[in-house]
């Protein structure tokens, strides 16, 4: 399974927009910035968190993205479906059913046990990624990743970023 670059990127922003002012927004361009990302690609990204209600977009000069929900309301599933759909990641195309010795529609009434193994793997998936927020995403990364220069830098950066 590959999930796209743009659910890691979606992912990342929505930290991000979670440390924001409340009630402020951070504009596209800041936040592709921020992780040096290339603004049209992550404006899809932008787009597609939009239409899923995970942010919200506000226009004009004080415009800019926030989070729609609270982070602790925003999954890593939510962000998931969001940019990559909310299809099954498997799809069976009962390829068992061609080729020179074909299993006959009669014995295919069931989903064969190939397609049931990856859909009960891809539903523990999901309910791991369902499990963790935005806010424990941010709780470990501030964790792990800052020390009181980066936190002040970071502070700094959102600040002067958010509108």
């Amino acid at each position: 399974m590959r999930i796209s670059d743009g659910v890691e990127w979606a992912v990342h922003v929505c930290g991000v927009l979670a440390a924001a002012p409340k009630g402020q927004g951070v504009p596209g361009l800041k936040l592709a910035e921020f992780h040096e990302l290339p603004p049209a690609y992550l404006a899809k990204q932008l787009q597609a968190l939009s239409r899923a209600g995970i942010v919200a977009a506000d226009r004009g000069v004080k415009g800019g993205y926030r989070l729609a929900r609270a982070p602790s309301d925003i999954s890593l599933l939510d962000i998931v479906l969001a940019i990559e759909g909310t299809g099954p990641v498997f799809r069976c195309t009962e390829i068992r059913q061609r080729g020179p010795c074909p299993t006959p529609p009669a014995a295919c009434r069931r989903i064969c046990p190939i397609a049931r193994a990856f859909l009960a793997a891809e539903a523990v998936w999901r309910t791991s990624l369902a499990g963790v927020s935005i806010a424990e995403m941010n709780r470990a990364a501030a964790a792990e990743s800052f020390d009181d220069k980066r936190r002040h830098q970071f502070e700094a950066w959102i600040a002067d970023a958010a509108r």
